[in-house]
């Protein structure tokens, strides 16, 4: 596909070479609307060189550029240039492309050779896969399939939270209270039921605590009732997950979780104490991070025992000894930005320059319209149940439209999941936010329901047009604005990827893929596709194939499925 800004580099090198490249690409803009071009070119910079005011630069060197062959249109408004791009060159670039290379537009290599390791969901064993987990979940898969589609060598991690003092408690409140039967029956809900049970009665009987504790100290000793009780809890609980799992489409490379690692940490703490990081204090194990404004690493608790930073410091070590990777990157909330700042600072301490490719990905929280989420207390909404009820919602809407449709079961599926994961990957990640069943379940405006269903329409266009790949394509016919203002929106598609991926904000892609569903409604409310002459035709729905596979690729790298028919 013609780089057109890269184009534009060089007209304007040419013309006037007192800029390097680099400086001149620095100083293209985009125009704030079409009318104005597609890029303008600022000459501030060039009045010191020539020592004339900035608009009389731009009127002369307007005149010395010769960019015809990519540029309709060359014009100077004040101190700066406009240029706007040559519509038949810009619709057979994008449209040929998009022919050439289909599900794979916007794809590049630039990440061949670079393994990119992304951890998300990490759900706790024996609690509940809650709304709360949906960001971290979706956010992660949505980054794993970007990484993945720029040809880096991708691995999904679900670093399972199946270790830990609450491994304690549930061990103890099964040893008072549980029934393997009845959990069994319904795993998550009854070990949640422990669980809750366990800390009120903690709260009234410290001793309980001490219990849990002692439970803890037990299975990192490998005693064999602890160790079989925590496999049986894990292996049940994954059971559960793994439903959730399948309904959101979503595969991991790995399922080691902080247990994993527990054998793991005598080393890596032997390598600290060789290095000089630990301290005592208060009978703990400590890395003072107190000249890095932020508090004690606490790495071994005054009985011996582990805590999360010591197994994020193994796990990370053993990633990199084991993948090697370019990336390693952690799809976690925003109340854990201090624990990532400590336990990858405590690295960089070891010295390990390898640190810095350790990123944190945090996001905003979910809370209740009747407050916070609360797993202790047992105020938790099932993922499982938001999702069931989406797609039961969605089944309802269908059987009142299009009560014919072929395989509505699988489409309100489609749809319904689609919608959960398109409101939570719409918005900018970092943005906290209260979970509304009215808004998961509308379908107005910018939502999954309303891209999927422009997809399906352009996929009918194409169906009644009897449209082919191997017509022959007249692409100067295409030069309506709405026709245009769609084109534009394609050719800028890989941007927002690349985009997406370098800040690790799928909410980019999300956003520009609406954008091309309403570029394409206008368009398809605009101009006749079907009832004008053959030759338009064809070149109108090749226009309808690019925006209909665009839009199917921007859904998938979201996690979403894109129905024909709906």
């Amino acid at each position: 596909m013609i780089d057109f800004k890269k184009e534009l580099v060089d007209c304007i090198y040419e013309a006037e070479n007192s800029l390097s490249k680099e400086e001149i690409e620095d100083l293209i803009e985009i125009p704030p609307n079409y009318e104005m071009g597609d890029y303008a070119f600022a000459c501030f910079r060039l009045a010191k060189t020539f020592r004339k005011a900035p608009n009389l630069i731009a009127e002369e060197l307007s005149k010395k550029i010769s960019g015809e062959k990519y540029f309709e249109k060359i014009e100077n408004v004040g101190p700066y240039i406009n240029f706007f791009i040559n519509k038949n060159k810009l619709a057979q670039t994008v449209l040929k492309s998009i022919e050439t290379e289909q599900d794979k537009f916007g794809s590049t290599d630039i990440g061949k050779g670079r393994k990119v390791l992304v951890e998300f969901s990490s759900p706790n064993i024996a609690k509940p896969f809650h709304i709360g987990h949906i960001r971290t979940t979706v956010i992660g898969n949505a980054l794993y399939k970007i990484f993945k589609f720029q040809g880096f060598d991708t691995e999904a991690l679900n670093h399972l939270g199946d270790y830990g003092t609450q491994f304690g408690m549930l061990i103890a409140a099964y040893k008072k209270w549980g029934d393997r039967e009845v959990i069994e029956a319904n795993p998550i809900k009854e070990l949640l039921k422990l669980y809750v049970k366990f800390n009120a009665e903690a709260e009234k009987d410290e001793a309980l605590k001490d219990e849990a504790r002692y439970w803890f100290k037990e299975l990192e000793d490998k005693n064999p009732e602890a160790v079989e009780l925590w496999q049986w809890i894990r292996d049940v609980s994954l059971k559960e997950f793994n439903r959730v799992y399948d309904m959101l489409n979503i595969k991991f490379d790995s399922y080691n979780g902080e247990s994993f690692y527990s054998d793991k940490m005598p080393r890596v703490i032997k390598e600290m104490e060789s290095k000089g990081l630990l301290q005592e204090s208060e009978g703990a194990t400590i890395v003072d991070l107190e000249s890095y404004d932020m508090p004690p690493a606490l790495i071994k608790k005054k009985d011996g025992s582990t805590l999360y930073i010591t197994r994020d410091i193994a796990a990370a070590m053993y990633r990199k000894e084991h993948y090697d990777f370019y990336k390693n990157i952690y799809v976690v909330a925003s109340q854990q930005n201090l624990h990532f700042k400590q336990w990858i600072k405590v690295i960089e301490l070891m010295g390990y320059d390898w640190a810095k490719d350790c990123v944190h990905i945090p996001f905003g929280m979910v809370s209740l319209e009747d407050g916070t989420l609360s797993t202790r207390k047992g105020r938790v909404v099932f993922l499982e149940d938001v999702l069931n009820k989406a797609v039961a919602s969605t089944l309802e809407i269908m059987e009142e439209r299009n009560p014919n449709l072929e395989n509505k079961e699988e489409v309100a599926r489609q749809v319904g999941i689609g919608a959960v994961i398109f409101q939570e990957l719409f918005n900018n990640r970092i943005k906290d936010y209260v979970f509304s069943w009215d808004r998961v379940l509308s379908f107005e405006g910018e939502t999954g329901p309303y891209v999927q269903y422009t997809h399906a329409r352009a996929n009918s266009l194409l169906e009644k047009g009897k449209f082919q790949l191997t017509d022959e394509i007249d692409y100067s016919l295409l030069k309506e604005d709405d026709e245009i203002n769609l084109i534009k929106l394609l050719y800028n598609f890989p941007d927002a990827i690349v985009d997406a991926m370098e800040k690790f904000e799928p909410s980019f892609i999300t956003r520009h893929t609406v954008e091309i569903a309403k570029a394409f409604n206008k368009f398809y409310n605009s101009c006749p596709i079907l009832s004008v002459d053959e030759d338009l035709m064809k070149a109108r729905l090749m226009l309808v194939y690019g925006a209909k596979t665009v839009i199917r690729t921007g859904l998938s790298l979201l996690g979403i499925e894109a129905p024909n028919k709906m």
